[in-house]
């Protein structure tokens, strides 16, 4: 899909965020730019999330909660490892985090902790594009087994 400006990058965040069943795990495809923290901020906004949200770039990680929909205390945790040759230890904070019931996991540039992602993710992939409009091909990742 064509994604043609900020507002609608944020739109698709909000109606992805609607019917999401909990636990949940984003990961986020793409160059610098092409509307991965946008995308989130959507998201947040449609779970609920009233704080601000800014690109974790620095801290790897950041924590949102929320009210889910029937009502439990949930989160939202934002992980980028751009910054991050070797994920280290924030590989055992992401594998705890992925346990928990009530969490929407976003994931930036995961690429080194691709194995700890769960077999059932929802995967966006954003490109720029010459007009500087962005294409988003979202996938559902369903692998029964690992190889």
């Amino acid at each position: 899909m064509k994604v043609r400006s900020e507002s609608e990058m944020l739109e698709l965040g909000r109606c992805l965020a609607l019917d999401l069943a909990l636990p949940a795990v984003f990961e986020l495809v793409g160059d610098v730019g092409t509307g991965k923290t946008t995308f989130t901020r959507g998201l947040a906004a449609g779970l609920g999330v009233t704080e601000p949200i800014t690109s974790p770039s620095f801290t790897i990680s950041k924590r949102y909660y929320f009210t889910s929909a029937d009502g439990q205390p949930s989160e939202l945790v934002h992980y980028d490892f751009y910054r991050l040759p070797d994920p280290g230890i924030m590989s055992d904070e992401l594998a705890e985090t992925l346990s928990r019931p009530n969490t929407v996991v976003v994931v930036e540039w995961g690429e080194d902790v691709a194995d700890l992602l769960p077999d059932r993710r929802i995967r966006l992939n954003l490109t720029l594009t010459d007009d500087g409009s962005r294409e988003v091909v979202i996938t559902p990742v369903h692998r029964e087994s690992r190889p």
